[in-house]
């Protein structure tokens, strides 16, 4: 099932290719490859090299090569193959990449589902995929709620990983049944289905800001050229092969962000991945001061726990080479804290699942500021459109949506045709985010453009609001939503949780803390202190929840 999102409008300038020259190979090629073509070179080139370490339990690339293809061949001996979903029900143990690439082998569509999602929205994912088949491990956070999808007809059979091939393990015993069955293993055929760059390789489900999640048709093509599009980017050591990259890997596999930026990009380039189920401040400092990590990829709230925690401002971090964040936006605040402790710039950027999530990346040279995304990794472009008329180009300094195109981006979203032609202008994806590009082509995000509030009569970004907040010594994290006012139509509420320790905040303090940094139509008219925010499995706080909250309380007045 794909749509054709013919590129037919001519390239807009590209300022950022002579401002930042040396930031990238920017005509280096990119070759939308399969993901099994992507595996066997890695294991051609880096075979010996470790994959993965997991509870102090390494596996060679070319192990992890091996060992999925025994995956992909059971799985074709038990009916899987093109045509078909097949759900992944996993954290991150190796059964992620061992049913990850061998389901890809066999040219079926995989669909990633979240150990937090709610039941009824795993029910959700799996009708609209049409995955009858789920492969999950026995950890006690996973295997009773599989089994009860398999229950109540979600799935008909459930396919389980052996969590203990991995000791210490906690796994569960498992009710083995002609529906629950062992990851199958089989040796290989004497020759694998075709599979093609342009075809769907997985439905990796979006769209939390309202309704439904839908599924974004991403290939192999896009996967891959998402991970050709990162290698030509300069960062840093990475680029060097004669150093022996450790990647902390906290971020959950069934991210698109984790996928790619760490999992695919991992394998190409013969990094080992220090796999770890969840984040833990303890274990994530052991991890780059004992075994000697040299890459920390998380996202804002990882950073903004690592800083508030005392023992980080003590450790030695001198063998991080790189540190980045992305999957939301980093408060500038925090950036600059987390800066000042390990002793190197936080380099952020943006994408989105629908761009495998390749977008942007912040140069060396770029003088940090709030809002601050980068830009353009090479290979992409991206301009800024008028947000009622996407046909109009704005210039440099005139805020307004983003569009992107490239070899990354989406094939559209699953059984959505109306959809997936909204999200698009001739050829350009339309992102939905707000955002402004200066004359030498640095962008920055002001805010998605179905979060905006419309204060009496004024754009209101929560983002901004949020990074100011962000400065007050007492906050350890926030969100800013929109909510109803008699006079203004809409105003700001924040909802804040403080640090340990810290004094009770009013909103008469915040705002008069707020006075000298926001206009007065975006200085938040109510406040919240709460003991945790909602956020996603991927650790990404959610203002949705909160708005449908607020909307919840106001259908009860």
């Amino acid at each position: 099932m794909h749509y054709c999102l013919c590129m037919e409008t001519p390239s807009p300038p590209q300022p950022w290719r002579t401002s930042f020259r040396e930031c990238a190979d920017w005509d280096a090629p990119i070759v939308p490859g399969t993901i099994p073509g992507l595996l066997d070179r890695a294991a051609a080139e880096h075979g010996d090299r470790p994959a993965i370490e997991f509870r102090d339990h390494r596996i060679g690339l070319r192990t992890l090569r091996d060992t999925a293809d025994r995956v992909a061949a059971g799985l074709l001996a038990a009916g899987i193959g093109a045509g078909q979903s097949v759900a992944l029900y996993l954290p991150n143990t190796p059964w992620h990449p061992l049913a990850f690439f061998g389901a890809a082998r066999t040219g079926a569509r995989l669909v990633h589902l979240s150990a937090l999602d709610a039941p009824r929205e795993l029910v959700h994912k799996l009708r609209d995929s049409g995955a009858r088949t789920l492969i999950t491990t026995n950890l006690p956070g996973l295997l009773p709620a599989a089994l009860a999808l398999l229950e109540q007809g979600a799935v008909d059979r459930v396919l389980v990983g052996e969590d203990g091939a991995w000791p210490p393990s906690p796994a569960l015993p498992v009710p083995w049944s002609d529906r629950v069955l062992p990851v199958p293993l089989a040796d290989p055929p004497a020759a694998w289905p075709a599979v093609a760059p342009d075809d769907i390789c997985l439905l990796q489900y979006t769209g939390g800001t309202t309704g439904l999640p839908k599924g974004a048709m991403l290939s192999h093509g896009n996967l891959t050229a998402a991970v050709d599009i990162y290698r030509n980017w300069r960062l840093g050591s990475l680029v060097d092969p004669a150093i022996e990259q450790r990647v902390i890997t906290v971020l959950p596999l069934f991210h698109i962000y984790a996928l790619t930026v760490v999992l695919l990009s991992g394998i190409a380039r013969g990094w080992e991945l220090l796999l770890r189920l969840r984040f833990d401040v303890a274990t994530t400092l052991l991890d780059i001061t004992q075994r000697h990590a040299t890459y920390f990829p998380g996202v804002p709230t990882m950073w903004i726990a690592l800083a508030n925690h005392p023992d980080a401002q003590h450790a030695d971090f001198s063998g991080l080479r790189e540190c980045g964040s992305g999957g939301a936006p980093m408060p500038f605040e925090v950036e600059q804290r987390v800066t000042r402790l390990i002793g190197r710039q936080l380099r952020g950027g943006w994408g989105m699942t629908e761009t495998s999530p390749a977008g942007t990346r912040i140069p060396e040279g770029a003088d940090p500021a709030p809002g601050l995304i980068g830009i353009p990794l090479p290979g992409i472009e991206m301009m800024v459109v008028d947000r009622t008329d996407p046909s109009r180009r704005l210039p440099p300094g005139e805020s307004g949506e983003l569009a992107i195109r490239g070899p990354n981006v989406f094939h559209g979203y699953w059984n959505r045709p109306e959809e997936t032609r909204a999200a698009f202008h001739d050829g350009w994806f339309l992102t939905g985010d707000i955002g402004v590009m200066d004359e030498r082509g640095l962008f920055r995000l002001l805010d998605r453009k179905k979060n905006m509030i419309i204060s009496g009569g004024f754009n209101v970004y929560p983002t901004m609001i949020e990074s100011a907040i962000y400065e007050h010594p007492a906050v350890a994290e926030v969100i800013v939503i929109g909510v109803p006012d008699a006079y203004r139509g809409e105003a700001a509420k924040a909802f804040v949780t403080l640090k340990p320790g810290a004094a009770a905040l009013t909103l008469d303090a915040l705002q008069e803390f707020l006075a000298d940094k926001l206009g007065r139509h975006e200085i938040p008219t109510a406040l919240e202190l709460r003991d945790s925010l909602p956020r996603s499995p991927a650790g990404k706080l959610l203002a949705q929840a909160l708005r449908d909250e607020e909307a919840a309380r106001a259908a009860t007045r």
